[in-house]
């Protein structure tokens, strides 16, 4: 692990983080304690634990609790050295003159000085309780006994300690907590807190992985991340440089001091654990005595489970390992590989990983192993989604036992793991090798996928998928290029085209001539179903595919099963459930794709962005764009990050963080035009017109938003062009758009297009009872900002109207909305109540104004004269009752 050092500038920026953390996930405690507090037969509140899972942290939260409620406070910190001597932890808490000679009447003169004294209760908080010397466990006892005091104390779990430490935790008046480890929820929200902005998911995981949720295990991987440059802040959220995590002096200190703790006849174990683990019980009791294993688990330094009939053994902490491995030298690691290798294959190798083990094993010793058992292992390795090893395995043949099958296998897994140059080049290397029809057809399967992705034309994948169909002579397998084709179309952009493509596709894979080519097919054709409106076949296709591919999947040279859960969000979004059931599938989907390395997982992270974006939660959405943002980034696919950045900036625009927004669409525009991808390239612009409506610029806005939907009809994305002509209605267009929704309502199935439709009509009609029926069908398909936005104006009509009490149950019913919109700030919901008198082009130029635009420049974009401007402004001063532009900016916000 790496030191504290603090290279170049970067010190400061660690040492901003070096503080002491926030308190998270520990609520229920110190509601705990607080009722002890209150308690007046409480003596003691003792807070158990590991090592490092932060009960010093919660102690100390505890102790300013109670002095910020009036209590006299003081602290103290047992240790080894303290306790050598009598009362040494907690000398400097006595009172002065106090002779303690005497036990019996020093400690009653100590309890009558601390009563005596001005101000409530003392509450006096010892860490590490556990290592108390007797004297100083008997009077803090009696001094609780007598009420003198209340004990906050820590205590280490698994500790030995004596009976007067034990009599201090002991009795009815001492509340104890016991607390664990954090939860990865938990670890996120602290990282938040502590950081200031979200992490990315994958060094999410990594750092729940490596510190198992031990937050001072998790404090110093963050800390020596951050000074190694490895933890970088795109602007966004957090993220990992590098892969790995290189903790800090101190943790490699604090572990390497409890390892050292360790019988020496079990570090044979520990070392072999470090490379190998998990092993088999009988395997570790082969190299020492029960005994000695017994040992290491009592001392908290393996763990020992049970899986029915076999009995595993592995390091109680990842972290355990890393130290280990870096502190082996070359050859005792070649040779404690070299042995288990040879251990495993005379035991027959029986379990179904072995092989795989044996050959990563040999491979990390020696650099090589046999070609047979490299070409096993890689399969084994990628059944079980492991890619690297995959990877590495591969990339270790010998040049001369490379096969058309073997280099197939490697360049999916580059292609998986985003590395597209050298999947290319390998599936290239792979199609040259082919021998015959049927690896040609393997090959072209995997390489038009892999082109598709590496932000290659589509017309590129296209080609290659034609010239492998013209050289094969069956008409099945032609077929199985055609659903190809299907798939390639549909991911290109093209739903029609897919969908006509695949109307004959298999309706079950086990009636299908090729697993692999009904997998690609039965992938994206619930994808194009949910883009033209069919969201119900949609959502039963994309279950469909899921299973099939979960049971199917070791047959299967494709992506991990997690990934068919992308059509099944788009369509259950469409459907009319934008954040709830399908958020909560992309979710558990992208976990385990996370888990799995997979960059592939970019496109879940988009449509969970999405599907809160429809939702109208701003800020979450902007969380999932961000992370889809930092994947795409990483593997340079610019064909998502096109999509994401231009919902990152519609995000930052509707939380009114303008600059954040420009930027994202200034890094937008500097990239290469590519393929649209999965979603109509339309969806790209909403970025730039909802900064365009921030500015106050609705015209111009609507204009955007309008050639963006007439580029996703022309696609066939019927459900895109619905979205972005419902933004236009909200901005001020609804009557151009209301019938096009209409027809749009009436075409697709599920609720949402009709809900959007019925929004449209209602903000055309500007009428409140179909204003407020919109935000029903809105609220019913989880619409939140649709909702709160139709109830809004429907308080202005009412208002308008002059119906006072319709206008203040409308609002209230927004203002219900709202509160779960996560502060979105829209034109419809911050001009609609003060500006229910104005027309749409005093509305229109108001909030021009109210941004600072003069009317000259309002003039030029609304192509009107500046005579007219300053006419239709004074109109609206008129109407607010105000006489300045500032005072004009003050109205228009103040409906917020």
């Amino acid at each position: 692990m790496a030191s504290d050092g603090l290279p170049g500038t970067g010190g400061a920026g660690v040492r901003e983080w070096a503080g002491r953390w926030p308190l998270v996930g520990r609520a229920p405690e110190l509601e705990y304690f607080a009722a002890a507090l209150a308690d007046r037969g409480c003596r003691g509140f003792v807070v158990g634990g590991v090592a490092g899972v932060g009960k010093s942290r919660l102690a100390e939260e505890c102790l300013e609790r109670a002095a910020a409620a009036g209590f006299r406070v003081g602290r103290a910190t047992a240790s080894v050295a303290a306790g050598a001597v009598p009362l040494g932890a907690i000398a400097h808490l006595l009172p002065a003159g106090v002779d303690l000679s005497d036990p019996v009447a020093g400690f009653a003169a100590v309890a009558r000085e601390l009563t005596a004294g001005p101000g409530r209760q003392w509450v006096l908080m010892v860490d590490d309780m556990h290592l108390l010397d007797a004297a100083s466990a008997v009077l803090l006892r009696q001094l609780m006994d007598t009420g003198a005091l209340l004990l906050i104390g820590t205590v280490r779990s698994g500790e030995p300690y004596g009976e007067a430490v034990t009599a201090l935790r002991g009795g009815d008046a001492v509340y104890r907590v016991d607390l664990t480890v954090l939860r990865p929820e938990q670890i996120e929200a602290l990282l938040h807190a502590a950081l200031g902005r979200p992490m990315a998911r994958s060094a999410l995981h990594k750092l729940s992985a490596a510190s198992e949720g031990n937050v001072l295990y998790l404090r110093e991987l963050v800390l020596g991340a951050l000074t190694a440059g490895n933890l970088a802040l795109d602007g966004e959220i957090w993220h990992l440089v590098e892969n790995r995590l290189p903790g800090t002096a101190r943790l490699t200190e604090m572990i390497s001091t409890r390892l050292a703790a360790a019988d020496p006849a079990g570090r044979p174990v520990l070392e072999l654990l470090a490379l190998c683990e998990p092993l088999p019980l009988a395997c570790v009791e082969a190299l020492v005595s029960p005994q000695v294993t017994a040992a290491l688990e009592q001392a908290g330094l393996i763990r020992v489970t049970q899986d029915r009939r076999r009995t595993a053994v592995s390091l109680a902490h990842p972290l355990y390992g890393e130290v280990l491995r870096a502190g082996l030298p070359v050859l005792r690691r070649r040779a404690l590989l070299l042995d288990q290798a040879e251990r495993v294959e005379a035991l027959g190798a029986r379990r179904r990983a072995d092989l795989l083990h044996i050959a990563a094993w040999r491979l990390a010793a020696t650099g090589t192993a046999d070609p047979a058992l490299l070409a096993r292992a890689a399969v084994l390795a990628r059944h079980a989604h492991d890619l690297p090893r995959t990877v590495a395995l591969l990339e270790a043949l010998p040049t001369k036992h490379r096969t058309t099958a073997t280099d197939l296998r490697l360049g999916e897994a580059l292609f998986e793991l985003g590395l597209w140059r050298r999947a290319e080049e390998t599936l290239a290397r792979a199609d040259a090798l082919a021998v015959d029809e049927q690896e040609r057809l393997a090959v072209a399967l995997v390489r038009t996928t892999s082109l598709l992705w590496s932000n290659a034309p589509v017309a590129e994948a296209l080609a290659v998928n034609d010239a492998a169909r013209e050289q094969l002579s069956s008409p099945v397998d032609r077929r199985k290029l055609t659903v190809n084709e299907g798939f390639l179309r549909i991911v290109g952009g093209r739903p029609v085209e897919g969908l006509a493509l695949l109307a004959d596709l298999e309706t079950e894979v086990a009636d299908a001539p090729d697993v692999n080519a009904w997998l690609r097919g039965a992938w994206m054709k619930p994808a194009a179903l949910a883009l033209v409106g069919r969201t119900a076949e949609a959502t039963t296709w994309a279950r469909r595919a899921h299973d099939a591919h979960r049971r199917v999947q070791e047959q299967a040279l494709a992506s991990h099963p997690a990934f068919q859960r992308v059509p099944l969000v788009l369509a259950l979004t469409e459907a009319g459930l934008p954040a709830a059931e399908a958020c909560r599938e992309g979710e558990r989907a992208y976990a385990e794709l996370t888990a799995a390395g997979s960059p592939v997982r970019i496109w879940l992270a988009v449509l969970l962005g999405r599907a809160h974006w429809l939702a109208g939660h701003p800020a979450t959405a902007r969380r999932w764009w961000a992370e889809a943002a930092t994947v795409s980034r990483g593997i340079d696919h610019a064909m998502a990050l096109r999509l994401v950045l231009g919902g990152l900036a519609a995000c930052a625009a509707v939380l009114g963080d303008l600059e954040a927004a420009e930027a994202t669409l200034a890094e937008h525009r500097a990239l290469p035009p590519v393929e649209p991808g999965l979603l109509s390239p339309g969806e790209e612009r909403l970025g730039e017109a909802w900064l365009l409506a921030a500015r106050g610029q609705l015209a111009r806005a609507r204009s955007v938003l309008t050639a963006a939907a007439a580029t996703a009809r022309a696609g066939g994305h019927v459900t895109g062009e619905a979205l972005l002509l419902t933004d236009v209605a909200r901005l001020g267009g609804a009557k151009e758009v209301a019938d096009r929704l209409v027809a749009i309502g009436m075409d697709c199935d599920g609720e949402l297009a009709p809900a959007r439709a019925q929004l449209a009509a209602a903000l055309a009609a500007d009428d409140p009872e179909l204003l407020l029926l919109a935000a029903d069908a809105c609220r019913a398909v989880g619409a939140d900002l649709l909702d709160a936005e139709a109830a809004t104006a429907a308080a202005a009509a009412w208002r308008s109207a002059g119906r006072p009490r319709r206008a203040a149950a409308a609002t209230q019913r927004a203002t219900v909305a709202r509160a779960r919109c996560e502060g979105a700030r829209t034109p419809l919901l911050t001009s609609a109540q003060a500006t229910a008198a104005l027309t749409a082009r005093e509305r229109e130029i108001a909030l021009l104004a109210a941004t600072g635009s003069t009317s000259k420049d309002i003039a030029q974009v609304l192509a009107l004269s500046v005579r007219t401007v300053d006419n239709h402004l004074q109109h609206a001063y008129a109407k607010l009752g105000v006489t300045t532009r500032h005072e004009l900016g003050q109205a228009l916000v103040g409906a917020e």
